[in-house]
C-alpha cells in the first residue's frame, strides 16, 4: 500500500521536459529494445527456417507416399503380366478357352485357381484377382474370392493407362463382403479364342489406406489423386475439404499457391498420374503460429518487466532528487545543519560536495560579517592613506617656495626633482607607462642622485628609439638603477650604463650593468629576498619589487637575473614580452 500511496504521489512519469519523462522512456527503450530486436531478427530468421521445414517434411512425406503408390501399381503390373500374357497360368486359361471337354475344363479349372491362390498367398499386397470375358453369359471365368453381384470394371474411375494395362481407382473393392477402398488393374490376356478375356486385380484391402496415411506428415492432410486426363478426386474417407473440381494441378506444381484456405503440395509419377496433398493453412502454421505465442508471451513478460524496472529506477531516483531538494530548501532555514545522504553514491557525491558547497557559504557570511565590521577601520586608514602623500607634496612645495625665495637654486631644482618623483611613482595614473615616461623619470632620479655623488658617477643611457612606445609596468627601471649605484658603484669612479633594446621574437631587454665590486650568490639572494632574510632595501624599494611586477604582469618572477662575480660588477637584465595587459589594484587598495 505504501508503494501505491508513493506512485499515486508522484508527478506523471511523461510529463513533457522532465527528466522523469526521459529517463522512463529511455529504460523503456533500453528494456523493450532487446526483445523487440531479437523478436524481429528470430521471426524473419525461425520463420523461414521452420516454413522451410514444414515444407520439407511435407515433400518427402508426399514422395514417400507416391513412391508406395507407384510400387503398388508396379506390382500389380507385374503379376497382371504373369496372369496375362506370360507363364503357366495364361496356358492354362488358354488351354481352358480352347478345351471342349467338361472334364478337362474342370481339371484345369482346378488347376487355375490353386494357381490364383498361390500367387494371392504368396503376394500379400493382392487382393480380389479375377479372369473376365465381359462378352460372355457368364462374365466370370475365375476368381479368387467371391465378388458383387454387378461386378464390371464400366462404372470405375478411370486412373491411367501404363505399361497396357488400365488402372482405376481408388474406388470400393468388387468382393462383396468388403467396403474397403482399392486400386485396380485391368489387362488383356493373351488368348487363342475370337472373345476377349482379362485379368482384373485388386490391391490388398487395407494397403491403400496404409499408402495414405496423415501419420507420415505428422498433421492432419488431405490426398487428391489427379488422373492422365487431368481430373480430380478425393482419395481419403470423409468430406473433401474443397470440390476436386476445382483442383487443378498448376495450382500444387508451383508450390506456395493457398487454395481456399489450404497449401497445396504435388508430385508428378512418370506412370502418367499425380498426387497432391492438400493442407489446412492454420494446421501447417500450427508450429509457427505456437512460436509465435510464446515470442508474444517472451515480450508481454518483457514489457512488464521493463515497466516495473522503470518504476523501480525511477523511485529510486525520484527518492533521490526530492532528498536533494529538500537539502537545498532547507539551506534557507537550517543553513549549518549537516546534509542527509541518501545510500545511492552519484547522489550522496552531489550531497557532498553540496555540504562542501554550505560550509564554504557559511565561511562567506562569516568573512562579510568581518569584513562589515572592519569597514569603518578600512574607511579610515584609506583616507590616512590618501592624506599623508598629499601632505607630503604640499610641505615640499613650501621647501621648494622658501628655496626660491632665497635665491637658493640647488635646493629649489632638487626639491623640484623630488617633487616630481614623487608625483610619478606616487601618483594615481596608470600603473602602465610607455618606455619614454620610464625613462623621463629616471633621468629625473639620476639628476637628483646626481645632488648627492656629484663626480663620483657616470651614467650612459642606450635606448632603441623603436623602443620607445612599447608599454611596461610603471617604476620598472629605477629600482635596477638604485641597486646599481648602491652596490655597484666603485670607490674610484663608477659608471652606469643603462640600455634598452629590441629582441627578436617579440622581447625587449631592460639591462643596467655597473663597474663596482660585484656581489657574491648569498648577496643576491638577500638582494630578492629568497633566502629568507629580509632584502637589502634602496630608498625602500628592492629588486624583490620587481619580481614581483615581473610576476604579476608577465607571469614569472625569474625574468630577472641578475649576473655578477666579486670583483666583475654586476648585469641586472630583464626580457620582457613587448604585450602587456593594464591591471588595478584591488578594490580595497585603490578605492
Amino acid at each position: 500500500m505504501s508503494i501505491l500511496r508513493f506512485i499515486h504521489k508522484m508527478p506523471h512519469p511523461f510529463k513533457q521536459g522532465t527528466l522523469r519523462r526521459t529517463l522512463v522512456i529511455y529504460l523503456l527503450i533500453a528494456c523493450l529494445f532487446p526483445p523487440l530486436l531479437f523478436s524481429g531478427f528470430t521471426y524473419s530468421s525461425l520463420h523461414s527456417i521452420l516454413t522451410h521445414k514444414i515444407r520439407a517434411g511435407i515433400d518427402a512425406s508426399l514422395k514417400q507416399e507416391a513412391t508406395g503408390f507407384e510400387n503398388v501399381l508396379n506390382n500389380l503390373d507385374f503379376v497382371s503380366k504373369q496372369f496375362a500374357l506370360d507363364g503357366q497360368t495364361a496356358e492354362r486359361v488358354n488351354e481352358y478357352l480352347n478345351s471342349t471337354k467338361v472334364s478337362e475344363k474342370a481339371e484345369i479349372m482346378k488347376d487355375i485357381e490353386a494357381s490364383l491362390n498361390v500367387v494371392n498367398f504368396t503376394n500379400p499386397n493382392l487382393g480380389l484377382t479375377v479372369y473376365y470375358n465381359p462378352e460372355a453369359i457368364n462374365p466370370i471365368l475365375f476368381m479368387n474370392l467371391a465378388v458383387t453381384p454387378d461386378f464390371g470394371v464400366s462404372k470405375l474411375p478411370p486412373f491411367v493407362r501404363y505399361n497396357g494395362a488400365v488402372y482405376f481407382g481408388p474406388h470400393r473393392t468388387q468382393y462383396k463382403n468388403s467396403t474397403n477402398i482399392v486400386v485396380s488393374s485391368l489387362r488383356e490376356v493373351r488368348t487363342n479364342g475370337e472373345q476377349p478375356v482379362y485379368i482384373y486385380l485388386e490391391t490388398n484391402y487395407n494397403l491403400f489406406r496404409e499408402i495414405m496415411n496423415s501419420q507420415l506428415y505428422g498433421m492432419q492432410v488431405s490426398h487428391y489423386l489427379i488422373n492422365e486426363s487431368g481430373e480430380a478426386f478425393f482419395a481419403d474417407n470423409g468430406a473433401a475439404p474443397f470440390a476436386p473440381s476445382s483442383l487443378r494441378w498448376e495450382m500444387a506444381a508451383s508450390g506456395n499457391q493457398l487454395h481456399e484456405g489450404y497449401y497445396l503440395f504435388g508430385y508428378e509419377s512418370p506412370q502418367g498420374w499425380r498426387l497432391v496433398t492438400a493442407v489446412d493453412k492454420d494446421v501447417f502454421n500450427h508450429e509457427i503460429n505456437v512460436w509465435m505465442w510464446r515470442m508474444g508471451v517472451l515480450f508481454l513478460v518483457s514489457f512488464a518487466f521493463a515497466i516495473v524496472l522503470a518504476m523501480l529506477i525511477w523511485m529510486k531516483v525520484y527518492g533521490s532528487l526530492r532528498r536533494v531538494n529538500r537539502e537545498i530548501v532547507r539551506m534557507t532555514g537550517e543553513r549549518e545543519a549537516p546534509v542527509s545522504l541518501t545510500r545511492v553514491e552519484e547522489f550522496d557525491q552531489l550531497l557532498r560536495n553540496f555540504q562542501v558547497m554550505k560550509t564554504t557559504i557559511n565561511e562567506l557570511i562569516v568573512e562579510v560579517s568581518d569584513n562589515e565590521r572592519m569597514k569603518g577601520k578600512l574607511e579610515m586608514e584609506k583616507l590616512l592613506s590618501q592624506i599623508n602623500p598629499h601632505f607630503l607634496h604640499n610641505t615640499l612645495n613650501t621647501a621648494q617656495w622658501l628655496a626660491r625665495s632665497n635665491n637658493q637654486d640647488d635646493i629649489d631644482r632638487l626639491l623640484t626633482l623630488l617633487v616630481q618623483l614623487l608625483h610619478y611613482n606616487m601618483g594615481k595614473q596608470s600603473l602602465i607607462v610607455t618606455v619614454r615616461d620610464e625613462l623621463e623619470a629616471l633621468k629625473k632620479y639620476i639628476e637628483l642622485q646626481g645632488f648627492r655623488y656629484e663626480d663620483e658617477l657616470d651614467f650612459h643611457i642606450d635606448v632603441d628609439e623603436k623602443a620607445l612606445h612599447i608599454p611596461i609596468p610603471r617604476f620598472l627601471l629605477q629600482p635596477l638603477v638604485e641597486n646599481a649605484i648602491y652596490h655597484g658603484k666603485n670607490e674610484e669612479h663608477g659608471h652606469i650604463r643603462i640600455s634598452i633594446r629590441l629582441l627578436p621574437r617579440g622581447k625587449l631587454r631592460l639591462q643596467v650593468k655597473d663597474n663596482g665590486p660585484g656581489i657574491d650568490e648569498e648577496t643576491v639572494k638577500r638582494l630578492i629576498g629568497v633566502a629568507g632574510d629580509r632584502p637589502i632595501l634602496g630608498m625602500g624599494i628592492g629588486l624583490k619589487y620587481v619580481r614581483s611586477l615581473l610576476a604579476r604582469y608577465y607571469g614569472s618572477e625569474d625574468l630577472l637575473i641578475i649576473d655578477s662575480k666579486p670583483g666583475e660588477g654586476t648585469i641586472l637584465s630583464v626580457d620582457i614580452p613587448l604585450d602587456i595587459k593594464e591591471e588595478r589594484y584591488d578594490q580595497r587598495l585603490s578605492g
